[in-house]
């Protein structure tokens, strides 16, 4: 990452402070998902427990940042950097999202809840495809890989992401209908916005292209298997009419 254009937002040589972040989980619709965010000098890590029980397969818990007057001009960036440092001990089979928000609302004024805007959304695993993340990983958040959601469906015909008026961050774990449940624990040395992709692509961008060679390969050997096997059966079933029709002419022609 370029040290001199680059924006470190939490982390790195600014120190994890708990007070930029609160708990936004979903037992503010009747779930029991709980996170918390464990902040030390060097690490802020992210864990808690996805219940999807409750709410019928569905459930998510999140950390986002606190402060409604907050705002980052980040329309000189590329995107955003995550620099992890540990995902779920060993096991980094785990979905995580990314939020960003360019716009809040004012609280109904009826019941004091925050109002739904769009959120821009960033799904990645940790470590795909590879082993633990026991030296660390970067993963790379595009712009171009963020997508508009609004209550938690894909937005069509949103306008594009304001990124001189990005409002709040999120981290979030969630069920992606009933996937994943159970503990999670997701360690961040650093969140910074970059001005360009990281020379060493993040875990998630090796992750997908090795997942993508490897579902493109065994499509391929899928694909050459059906053909031999079809081929095979359309060369018994021609014999298979060959001989058959043999037959038929052989029984029905007149005797010589």
């Amino acid at each position: 990452m370029n040290k001199e254009k680059d924006q470190i937002l939490f982390g790195g040589s600014r120190s994890w402070n708990a007070a930029d972040w609160t708990a936004s989980d979903d037992r503010v619709r009747g779930g029991k998902s709980q996170s918390f965010l464990e902040c030390h000098s060097s690490t802020g890590r992210f864990h808690g427990n996805l219940d999807i029980k409750t709410l019928g397969g569905a459930g998510f818990a999140s950390q986002r940042t606190t402060g409604e007057d907050r705002g980052w001009d980040l329309s000189d960036y590329a995107g955003i950097v995550l620099d992890i440092a540990e995902a779920d001990g060993k096991l980094a089979d785990k979905r995580y999202t990314f939020i960003l928000k360019d716009e809040l609302l004012p609280r109904n004024p009826d019941n004091g809840r925050e109002q739904a805007t769009i959120s821009w959304e960033y799904d990645f695993k940790p470590c795909s495809g590879e082993s633990s993340l026991e030296k660390g990983g970067l993963v790379f958040v595009p712009w171009s890989g963020l997508k508009p959601t609004y209550r938690g469906k894909e937005k069509e015909h949103a306008d594009p992401i304001n990124l001189e008026t990005i409002k709040r961050m999120s981290i979030m774990m969630r069920s992606f209908f009933g996937d994943q449940e159970g503990p999670f624990s997701l360690t961040l040395r650093s969140i910074t916005a970059v001005a360009s992709s990281p020379v060493e692509p993040g875990r998630l961008e090796r992750g997908d292209a090795a997942s993508a060679t490897n579902s493109t390969s065994r499509w391929s050997r899928y694909t050459q298997s059906f053909n031999l096997a079809l081929s095979s059966w359309r060369i018994c079933g021609l014999a298979l009419l060959a001989t058959a029709l043999y037959y038929l002419h052989r029984n029905t022609s007149p005797a010589a």
